[in-house]
């Protein structure tokens, strides 16, 4: 219809300036529908457009600002007003010198408006200022708009708030150098700050000193309240050991329940002394947490510069010997490394390599030692015993390396095979014709604590053949202190199986009568240290003559240790003690020296 209409018009258009060709206005009149057509076409693409720009100017999450050639800001979107707190309205016709931080020179603007006037953009990152005041980091893209002439015809700006990433970095290099439960300083950062008091220190006269504290038994509330309550303790705790450290001192986090408090100023060993003191007080108070009072203590081991070392790293590591030693004798107190704890401390680390070798060398090897009935006079049973003989070392007595196979873990391994061995020993004996006799073995609280004692006493029982009422357990009180319904369970286990249970070192411990009821035992062993004063203490006497009457009564055998000397075995015959064990009768003697025993080839020192 508008194609026809125009073609009429064309027509009679054409008509008034003398020119009448219906054939022609036809035909003009179709190129100008085409015409129209195309332009009403395009105006509505153009239209569309113009609604997809706005409807990404409006979302985009990237805050846009476009101002005139001469500064003023002429739209922005929702992103901005969210971002500066400006609303359109209150910032159409401003300067964006509004959003100025204050922290950018005069220079730094006009290196922004140099390149935009030479190279048409700027790029880079720029403090500006939120309507409340806040200031806050945007990284910024700001380009030239030209026009068909190629010059300027607006600005447009494209920003990025960055300061919740400039947080999260924060973050991120906060918790890489400080522990995230305390917020103290981490290992890292304990070690630069050492760096720096050593460089300081070599300048004055000023000690520096290195704290390294333990929570003694956090492990324990951690266990019976949980870790909820045991993190909470760490907090307290490092609440109050900042309370004791000096303005220019630094107190690190090293995990656990482990804390370093470094001192950078120190006159003399008294004033370490005295803070050493302080912290281990504060510690000690008393904490109510979910209800509870709790009580932690601290130990401390303490090294100096420049006595002990003059790295973090030594440093460190003497504070951490003496703080071996402290725990070693005691807890809830401090020491101070002495150069006599560095040797202590490297042997027992040359004993840790080799220990770890000996089992796979056949260092190893069991001694016995004969148990005596007091009615005959006969051998009634043995004692296995460990001995260790290295090649490069030489005999290493027990009392050197059964501790350190206790801390280590290896007692797991040599205990099993003192089991195996033992029972083998025996049955071989037997074997050969020889009287049988039942052999003890001694059993470390780890063992118990692995839950699989049973197990592998059967499988030394089978592997050998050895009855099992050959075969004592010896356990001391400590066992019984862990949990006492595990250790009832497999020591009702080995009742089961036939094997015999002694008490060892009965009264040196925690001592508890209800030991002797509740678990199922054989026989208690009477300590040496009873026994070494039992005919000139009085209260040596009594202790053991008490405990052979309570045993009794329990229908137990009572066996006496470290028996040495004549009186001392008159007394226990004298008082009923059924067995005893010691010098007196023989040391401990290697497998061939105690067959002859069994055999009468050699008789016993006090019978000879």
């Amino acid at each position: 219809m508008a194609a026809a209409l125009s073609a009429q018009a064309l027509q009679a258009l054409l008509a008034r300036h003398g020119v009448a060709n219906p054939a022609l206005a036809q035909e003009l009149g179709s190129l100008v529908g085409e015409r129209v057509a195309h332009l009403e076409a395009k105006a509505r693409d153009n239209a569309q457009r113009l609604r997809m720009t706005e409807q990404v100017f409006q979302s985009t999450q990237e805050s846009i600002m476009m101002t005139d050639t001469a500064g003023a800001i002429i739209a922005v979107n929702a992103a901005f007003e969210q971002v500066t707190g400006y609303s359109e309205q209150e910032v159409l016709g401003q300067n964006p010198r509004i959003l100025k931080s204050g922290r950018h020179d005069a220079a730094f603007y006009q290196d922004i408006f140099d390149s935009l006037r030479q190279a048409g953009q700027w790029r880079g990152e720029i403090w500006n200022r939120r309507k409340n005041g806040q200031v806050y980091p945007e990284r910024i893209v700001i380009d030239a708009v030209r026009g068909d002439d190629g010059k300027p015809e607006a600005y447009v700006s494209v920003s990025s708030d960055v300061s919740a990433l400039r947080a999260a970095h924060h973050q991120v290099d906060f918790l890489s150098h400080h522990d995230s439960l305390t917020l103290l300083p981490n290992r890292q950062v304990l070690a630069q700050r050492v760096r720096d008091a050593v460089t300081a220190a070599r300048t004055g006269e000023r000690q520096i000193a290195l704290l390294l504290f333990n929570l003694d038994r956090l492990q324990r509330i951690n266990d019976s309240l949980g870790h909820e309550t045991g993190d909470a303790m760490l907090q307290e705790m490092a609440r109050r050991a900042g309370v004791v450290a000096g303005p220019n001192d630094t107190l690190a986090h090293m995990g656990g329940d482990e804390f370093v408090l470094l001192l950078t100023d120190c006159l003399d060993s008294d004033a370490i002394a005295n803070t050493a003191g302080r912290l281990i007080e504060a510690i000690s108070r008393p904490v109510q947490v979910g209800g509870h009072d709790l009580i932690l203590t601290a130990s401390i081991g303490i090294s100096v510069y420049p006595r002990d070392g003059g790295t973090p790293s030594e440093l460190l590591k003497a504070a951490d010997v003496a703080l071996s030693h402290m725990k070693d004798t005691g807890r809830n107190g401090f020491r101070f490394f002495k150069g006599e704890m560095n040797a202590h401390a490297l042997r027992w680390m040359s004993l840790e390599t080799h220990l770890r070798r000996a089992i796979e060398r056949g260092e190893l090897s069991l001694h016995y030692q004969p148990q005596v009935a007091i009615a005959d006079g006969r051998i009634c049973s043995m004692e296995a015993l460990l001995r260790w003989r290295s090649p490069e070392l030489g005999q290493v007595a027990p009392g050197d390396f059964i501790a350190l196979a206790e801390d280590t873990g290896l007692i797991l391994p040599i205990g099993n095979w003192v089991i195996r061995q033992a029972c083998l020993q025996n049955k071989a004996w037997q074997d050969a014709g020889m009287a049988p006799l039942r052999v003890a073995v001694n059993v470390s609280a780890h063992q118990f604590m692995v839950g699989n004692l049973p197990e592998v006493v059967a499988d030394a029982l089978a592997e050998s053949g050895l009855e099992a009422r050959y075969l004592e357990v010896e356990l001391t009180e400590s066992v019984m202190m862990h949990d006492s319904e595990a250790t009832a369970a497999q020591l009702a286990r080995l009742t089961d199986m036939g094997v015999s249970i002694s008490l060892d070192d009965f009264g040196t411990g925690y001592s508890s009568l209800g030991y002797l009821s509740r678990f199922m035992l054989d026989k208690l062993k009477i300590d040496q240290t009873f026994v070494r004063n039992i005919t000139t203490e009085p209260r040596s006497a009594a202790i053991a003559q008490a405990t052979i009457a309570l045993a009794h009564g329990l229908s137990l055998v009572v066996i006496a240790e470290g028996v040495e000397t004549e009186a001392q075995y008159q007394f226990l015959k004298a008082i009923g003690c059924d067995e005893v064990q010691g010098y007196l009768f023989s040391r401990p003697v290697p497998p061939d020296q105690m067959e002859n025993l069994i055999c009468g080839k050699s008789s016993l020192a006090h019978l000879a």
